[in-house]
């Protein structure tokens, strides 16, 4: 009973560290734990009942795995939001463990039980035992002691592989395809498979005497708890390799998102180059602009339709200038140029959108690569105009703002970005960066990451915090530029 409950433990943390629970509080984990300690009771009760010596009817070991997963999963349904592919994963990576488990400990404990008793056999020989109580009471010890132990075997090995899984499976909000969830399933079901074959053939009848299947050939003490222990580390290494998959498959996705950025990188610097070769031009052109407005302004008589047409092409000449003119200037070309398009951009969105970048300003020595300022600038901007772009929609009055500042302190260069939002801020247990509200979550919600993994090349770190209804992103970094950093 007491593994039992241990076990209804164990699947209330392995539940709860994959799927959302339907009620936020400590009942649903206690109802969970006691619900499956007295079912799982009542099953072998149950199958006590119907087949006490059922060690030759493999049809009760098929039923009693049925009705087992059968439990496990309404359980999971009624306690928690398991309508998700990796649901299927978690009950029979669950009941696998859990026989693995149990039948490799067993396994191993019948001989040292075997042997115990063989022991206490040998010292009744020599006539160490005066009483028929002593002896009792020492093989009853020992065999308690071995069953103890057993058992102890069977809750580490339980709990440190369960551990494992939820440890080394990181992204549990990710979406399991189909041939995914072949790979992850197989090894587990392989092993309860091979605890179905081993609780079916392991016990055998001679002469209408049950016999172990080890007693009859000695190598499988140890034969058979190794291919269990293989079988329970499939399952584990199974879901690294998964995760494994997983962070290739993001990196690819994010290298894709990258070389989209240097495209929109080099389209805005190639915008910058026009604009600063259409303001060469325009001084080239000056001379003769000025020998016009001389020339008008010297006519000694003067109507006042002319003094009107002099207003109106300087007016004109002020306006393409102001064309021209760069409304962000940090002393750094790329930040400058995306910073200007990203405001074109966002004020299309957000009219009234205040972006102040007067704190912003780049050291002239700087050894960052310009690619990788672009970078941070850029997912650090799309977050947050994507922010104020959702509270204006929520809150047509809100004040929408980001602010940009930066300092220098050594050979190192802090940043930090601060921009309003709706103060929603959803986290989930062991992710890093906050969930990404849009739909396709698989390439989207990259931004920080994209940002942390460009800071880390520089022997940085990167932070967030929340005041309020304000999102403030710190960046701190060396600016030195080392032999790791070129892109390709």
């Amino acid at each position: 009973m007491i593994v039992i409950l241990f076990q209804g433990y164990c699947l209330q943390y392995f539940l709860g560290s994959f799927l959302e629970s339907r009620w936020k509080n400590r009942w649903n984990d206690l109802c969970v734990m006691f619900l499956y300690t007295a079912g799982l009771y009542g099953i072998s009760e149950i199958f006590n009942q119907i087949s006490p010596a059922g060690y030759n009817n493999y049809w009760e070991a098929v039923w009693k795995l049925v009705v087992s997963l059968c439990l496990l999963f309404a359980l999971a349904m009624c306690f928690y939001k398991a309508l998700r592919p990796v649901s299927v994963f978690l009950l029979a990576a669950f009941q696998a463990v859990t026989d693995l488990s149990k039948y490799a400990a067993v396994i191993l404990f019948s001989k040292i039980g075997d042997g115990v008793i063989a022991v206490w056999n040998w010292c009744v020989g020599k006539g160490m035992f005066t009483s028929d109580r002593a002896l009792i009471l020492t093989v009853n010890g020992s065999l308690l002691v071995v069953q103890i132990l057993q058992y102890l075997l069977i809750a580490l090995l339980f709990y440190v592989s369960l551990r494992k899984i939820v440890r080394d499976f990181k992204e549990k909000d990710y979406e399991i395809r189909r041939t995914e969830l072949l790979f992850l399933l197989t090894p587990a079901a392989a092993g309860l498979f091979i605890c179905l074959l081993l609780r079916i053939i392991m016990v055998t009848l001679e002469d209408k005497v049950p016999k172990m299947l080890y007693d009859r050939y000695p190598i499988l003490i140890f034969v058979l708890p190794a291919i269990l222990l293989l079988s329970l580390l499939s399952i584990l290494y199974g879901v690294t390799l998964f995760q494994d998959m997983i962070y290739r498959n993001k990196a690819k996705s994010e290298r894709v998102i990258l070389q989209n950025q240097v495209s929109s990188l080099q389209e805005h610097m190639e915008e910058m180059e026009r604009i600063y070769t259409e303001i060469r031009g325009m001084k080239h052109d000056m001379k003769n602009t000025l020998a016009i407005i001389g020339q008008l302004s010297k006519e000694k008589e003067c109507f006042l339709e002319e003094k009107g047409e002099l207003q109106e092409y300087l007016s004109d000449l002020d306006q393409a200038f102001d064309r021209l003119d760069m409304r962000f200037r940090t002393g750094n070309t790329v930040a400058d140029t995306l910073l200007n398009m990203k405001y074109h951009e966002a004020v299309r969105l957000i009219p009234d959108l205040e972006m102040d970048t007067d704190k912003l300003l780049f050291p002239q020595d700087l050894k960052i690569h310009s690619y990788d300022i672009g970078i941070i600038l850029g997912n650090a901007v799309d977050n947050a105009v994507e922010a104020c772009k959702r509270l204006k929609e929520e809150e047509p009055g809100a004040n929408a703002f980001i602010r940009f500042a930066s300092m220098q302190k050594g050979n190192l260069l802090v940043f930090t970005v601060e921009n309003s939002f709706d103060g929603k801020l959803v986290r989930k247990p062991q992710k890093e960066f906050p969930i990404t509200d849009k739909p396709d979550k698989e390439n989207h919600g990259m931004g920080l990451s994209n940002i942390k993994n460009t800071v880390e090349k520089y022997h940085g770190t990167m932070d967030f915090m929340v005041k309020g209804r304000v999102f403030i992103l710190s960046i701190m970094m060396k600016n030195e530029r080392f032999p790791s950093d070129s892109f390709s």
